[in-house]
Order: structure tokens, then C-alpha cells, then sequence
């Protein structure tokens, strides 16, 4: 860990680098929202996503012809695909869409909370070219269901993780979700994961947005966070499990102790997304009111290389709790999908450290 001095220049120099790297702005992570619908109803969902949804599944044809465009522009090998939702195992052609990616030089990964994971659907997505994937587990039996609003969740995401763990080739992590409700189970949580020889782990927390801004009550008090940041901090020191805080805002003194790199939000940086509905946005978790276009009318890559402004040069942001803070050259206003629809920020999480 760097000292106060070190760290200073550490900082001023990872600024310049985000700096450069935003008006570089070279994609390198692209979202899919291949459906909205979702086998689950989680308390803290920032999407409200539900089985049933007024909203279809986007056409396979519609996300490949985004994907050729694309291609003109940027090596297949230099841009990574994840298939999101709602949860991406509800579309049964789940493996028709994967390998039609993977035939076109693209490799590709998902996010699922591991509900439909079975033995024999993941033997058919690594077959359709599956590299990598995220699985939820939102701690303990008790907690994991009552979060995630269903019964059985817990077994079958621990069943999902005991799958991922026995495939040599495929790049995992498993994702937990912290709330009050989870926050006292870490240890033993931390304990499983490496019984289950399990070595990428990922935290993050619940943020005001959909169902989260509903089950406010979910939401780490600051005491909480800050005791989050310390067994985060303690268990990379252990060096058991690979355990880092996940990127969404800047954590001050410790930064270089939560995570592998400083805080950055690349979010229209270097990470874009096509939404269910064809929009062109950044990061999934993001409002309607950044988005940038749609590839229904416009194409990806002139909307990717001549909008997005908002999300790399920040200084729209220095306003509010941010206008003032000494911080903000190295925090740029925290996540983007912080805002809410009139561009207000509603969690600061550097003020949330007690």
C-alpha cells in the first residue's frame, strides 16, 4: 500500500492517464441486453426486470448486424461481448446467439444469478463458445433468498458456482451483493468460497436506483460501508481468494486496498451497450437520459466515436455535494450510474466512509 505522498502523485498520475484514455475512447467491452425477462425478482433489482415483460427479446439478426458494423472498424479479438439481462438463461436460443458471435471472432461471457444453470446448459454454452461468466451470490441461505426473493435461489447458485469451479478453461468470479441484510456474513461466506475452491471474488453494493431506491432500507449505513471497505482491505491482505470492491466510486484512502487498480468509471469510455430496445448507452445500469442513440437509426459506431460527451468530460457533474470537493479531479463525480433522470448524483461513497 502506498503512503500519503506516493499515493498523491499515484493519483495525479492515474488522472492524466484517465484523461488520455477518454479521449482515446477505444471500446474494448461491449454489453449485450439480450432480454429483459429475469427468473427472479430481487429486492434490490435496478432494472425491475420479471418473467413476463411487455418488452421482447432483441432479435439475434438485429445484435449481429450491430456486431458486422462494428467489425469495420474494430478486430472481433479486440472487442468482448457480455450477454446481460433481466437473465440472459431465459432465451432458449441462448447458444444459437453465442455461437453465432464466437463464429464471427468475437469471444463472449454473461452475467446470470445461476438460477437455470444446469449441468447440461452450461456443456451446451462452453460448446457455443462461453469464455467467461459472473455468477450472484448474495451471501448466506437465508440472506441470498430473502434478497433475492425466491426459495431456492441459494441452492442453485451454489450448485451453478460448483459447476464453473470443475471447468479448467472458463474464466469465472463470483459477484456478492452487500447489504444490511448480508453484511455480518462475510467471513463465512469468504470460508465457502474457498471450500468451494473458488478464486475471483467480486463485492459490491446496493445503490438507490429501481427496486434498490424502494428496499432503501437494504442500503449499507455508513458504518456498515466502512466496515465493508475493512474486510475487503483485510481479506486481499490473507491472499486466500482474489477479492476486490467492484467500480463504483471512489473510495479515497482505500483505494489501492480494496481494489487491483484506482477507481474509473469507463462507462462510455471504454464500455458501451446495446439495451434491449436497440439504445445505444454505456454501462447497462445506466438512466434513459443518457442514452445516445439507437441502432434502429443510427449506427453504433459514429454514435460511439462522435457522442458520449457527458461520460468522458465529467466537468458537468462538478456541482452539488461535488462542487467543492477536493477530490473530485480523482473521483470526476462518482459513477454514472449514480444520476438519477435530472442529473443529480445520489450516493457519494468517498462521504459514506465514517
Amino acid at each position: 500500500m502506498l503512503s500519503g505522498f506516493r499515493k498523491n502523485l499515484a493519483f495525479k498520475v492515474f488522472k492524466q492517464f484517465k484523461k488520455n484514455t477518454a479521449e482515446l475512447h477505444e471500446l474494448n467491452s461491449l454489453f449485450w441486453e439480450c432480454t429483459l425477462r429475469c427468473n427472479l425478482k430481487c429486492l434490490h433489482c435496478g432494472s425491475d426486470c420479471s418473467q413476463n415483460t411487455s418488452v421482447p427479446d432483441m432479435p439475434l439478426q438485429d445484435f449481429l448486424q450491430v456486431l458486422d458494423s462494428i467489425a469495420e472498424h474494430i478486430p472481433p479479438k479486440k472487442l468482448f461481448i457480455i450477454f446481460s439481462g433481466g437473465e440472459p438463461l431465459m432465451r432458449k436460443d441462448l447458444e444459437e446467439c453465442g455461437k453465432s458471435v464466437s463464429e464471427r471472432g468475437y469471444q463472449w461471457g454473461m452475467v446470470t444469478n445461476g438460477l437455470a444453470l444446469s449441468p447440461e446448459r452450461l456443456s451446451s454454452l462452453l460448446q457455443s463458445g462461453l469464455k467467461t461468466i459472473s455468477i450472484s451470490l448474495d451471501g448466506l441461505e437465508d440472506s441470498h433468498n430473502i434478497l433475492r426473493n425466491h426459495p431456492k435461489s441459494f441452492s442453485h447458485a451454489l450448485r451453478a458456482i460448483k459447476l464453473v469451479t470443475q471447468v479448467p478453461q472458463l474464466e469465472y468470479d463470483v459477484i456478492t451483493c452487500v447489504s444490511e441484510l448480508n453484511l455480518h456474513q462475510l467471513h463465512e461466506v469468504k470460508e465457502l468460497l474457498i471450500s468451494l475452491n473458488v478464486k475471483h471474488w467480486r463485492i459490491n453494493t446496493i445503490f438507490p436506483v429501481g427496486r434498490g431506491a424502494e428496499n432503501g432500507q437494504l442500503i449499507l449505513s455508513p458504518a456498515g460501508f466502512t466496515k465493508l471497505m475493512d474486510f475487503i482491505a483485510e481479506t486481499r491482505k490473507e491472499k486466500r481468494i482474489h477479492l476486490q470492491y467492484s467500480c463504483e466510486g471512489f473510495l479515497g484512502d482505500y483505494e489501492d486496498k480494496v481494489r487491483d487498480s484506482f477507481y474509473f468509471c469507463r462507462a462510455g469510455i471504454n464500455i458501451g451497450s446495446v439495451l434491449v430496445d436497440g439504445s445505444i448507452s454505456a454501462c447497462p445500469n445506466l438512466r434513459s437520459n443518457f442514452i445516445q442513440g439507437n441502432i434502429y437509426k443510427d449506427d453504433f459506431m459514429t454514435v460511439w466515436n462522435t457522442k458520449f460527451e457527458k461520460h468522458r468530460n465529467r466537468e458537468w457533474s462538478r456541482k452539488g455535494i461535488c462542487k467543492n470537493c477536493e477530490s473530485f479531479d480523482y473521483c470526476e463525480g462518482n459513477g454514472m450510474h449514480l444520476y438519477n433522470e435530472n442529473e443529480e448524483l445520489q450516493m457519494c461513497h468517498l462521504k459514506r466512509i465514517c
